[in-house]
């Protein structure tokens, strides 16, 4: 059975500065993420069953995996899909504004682009500690903006991400030092919306 693995950076360590640094992209990607996923692999040896599944399913399902394992899998499968999806909808060159599809549902469930980069970076702001801000699809099928504490995933309480920033120290903190707010502004600069529409 496969076990989980690092997806590689789909652009080089140095591609999205001067916004995000190399320093930050090596240690995140190669040290955090594979943290994660050496992680998740310990954890589902216990029950290599749940092999089968994609760290997603482990995440949907999270009530099914077994109670030994089931915070390291929240954990860990979290951090997986989270950082998976963050190096996919972050691109050199990004930044501007969405267009086609995307645009007309952010119009239409925040008033305007600017309102949701507002709303978006006062909820990154504020969650307390380590987390993640996203825009998501609702279970009812309407744009909303969420926070999480740690890893965790949407996914987990029905919700599908469309986007997330980590806001995490590991992710700022070499360059923006203490300063979070300046880093969920500077981050507009590399979203990849084509990447991002693809999930609407």
């Amino acid at each position: 059975m496969e076990k989980y693995t690092l997806p590689p950076l789909p652009y080089g360590y140095d591609a999205l500065e001067p916004y995000i640094s190399k320093e930050i992209m090596m240690l995140h990607h190669d040290k955090h993420h594979a943290g994660y996923v050496s992680n998740l692999n310990a954890a589902i040896e216990k029950h290599p069953d749940l092999f089968s599944k994609s760290a997603e399913d482990l995440l949907i399902n999270l009530n099914d995996v077994p109670e030994d394992i089931r915070v390291a899998v929240r954990n860990n499968a979290g951090g997986h899909v989270n950082h998976s999806m963050f190096w996919q909808i972050m691109a050199p060159n990004g930044g501007g504004e969405p267009s086609g599809k995307l645009a007309e549902e952010i119009n239409k469930h925040f008033g305007s682009f600017s309102e949701f980069q507002e709303k978006f970076n006062d909820a990154g702001a504020k969650r307390f500690g380590s987390g993640w801000v996203w825009l998501v699809k609702t279970k009812e099928g309407k744009l909303d903006i969420i926070s999480t504490a740690n890893q965790d995933n949407p996914m987990t309480d029905g919700h599908f991400p469309i986007m997330g920033n980590d806001v995490w120290e590991h992710a700022y903190y070499l360059q923006y030092k203490n300063v979070r707010a300046d880093y969920l502004k500077a981050w507009w600069n590399v979203v990849n919306w084509e990447e991002v529409s693809k999930r609407i």
